[in-house]
């Protein structure tokens, strides 16, 4: 009977034909997220002119949620690490400022003046003899690098997400960690020399790479167990490290533990 001889047939048939549909979808699906990505061209912007510049720069730190890191050149033309109430206002949302300035900076006239104004705003601000590039990043989100021009026009580039936006960071986190920080004192801002351990820094080492515990440390040298876990950070502050693994290598690397004679 027909039923009989071509059921199966059209059954399978059925089958296939589902199984096809189904690709279908998922082609379509995938093809929607590749849509929505964006475009390799659409992760660098190049923003001309110097009211431009200023205002895409404006922008970039009145957008920012967490952080704004940067790095300021004696000639910042456009673009300058203070100023115009943007800091005021991302003070007031607990807006984070990390800055890198070369030496330079502090022979400006305004120089003191608008870096006595940031520290008192309590940002963090480290001088260094040369920064390689101008550089302002937002929340590791947002990137902009003013550009040399050789006309009178200055240009920028505004970096998005990816691969170029974690290069940036690095490079502001690598000059940041060898930079010495500003303070501001009675005799108005003064460089810190480099820091080093004190003695009881290295006793804490010591009986740490000897494999006590905190506590067992605490209990050796009668401190409180806060006091050796507040130490620890700072050493790794220090050595510009995020493990402890990496604290002991520098530790041995800095002669911290096993002075040479």
């Amino acid at each position: 009977p027909p039923g009989v001889a071509l059921g199966a047939l059209l059954t399978r048939q059925r089958h296939e034909l589902e199984k096809a549909e189904l690709a279908a979808a998922l082609l379509a699906e995938e093809y929607r997220a590749a849509a929505a990505e964006p475009a390799v061209h659409d992760l660098v912007e190049v923003v001309t002119g110097g009211a431009a510049v200023a205002q895409r720069f404006l922008q970039l730190r009145l957008g920012a949620h967490d952080e704004v890191c940067a790095l300021v050149t004696g000639d910042p033309v456009v673009v300058t690490g203070v100023g115009n109430g943007a800091e005021e206002q991302a003070a007031d949302r607990s807006v984070r400022y990390r800055v890198v300035v070369e030496r330079s900076v502090l022979d400006q006239p305004s120089g003191i003046t608008e870096l006595t104004a940031a520290l008192g705003r309590d940002e963090q601000v480290r001088v260094v003899d040369r920064v390689p590039a101008k550089l302002v990043v937002a929340d590791r989100s947002l990137a902009l690098v003013p550009l040399a021009s050789h006309s009178s026009e200055p240009a920028a580039l505004v970096v998005h997400a990816g691969g170029l936006l974690e290069l940036l960071s690095g490079l502001f986190e690598s000059v940041w960690r060898d930079a010495l920080p500003l303070r501001l004192g009675a005799s108005g801002v003064t460089e810190q020399g480099p820091r080093e351990p004190d003695g009881t820094d290295l006793e804490i080492l010591s009986l740490l790479l000897a494999g006590l515990t905190d506590a067992s440390v605490a209990k050796q040298l009668d401190l409180g167990l806060r006091t050796v876990q507040r130490r620890v950070k700072h050493l790794m502050e220090l050595a510009g490290v995020t493990t402890r693994l990496q604290l002991g290598w520098h530790a041995y690397e800095r002669d911290w533990v096993a002075r040479k004679p």
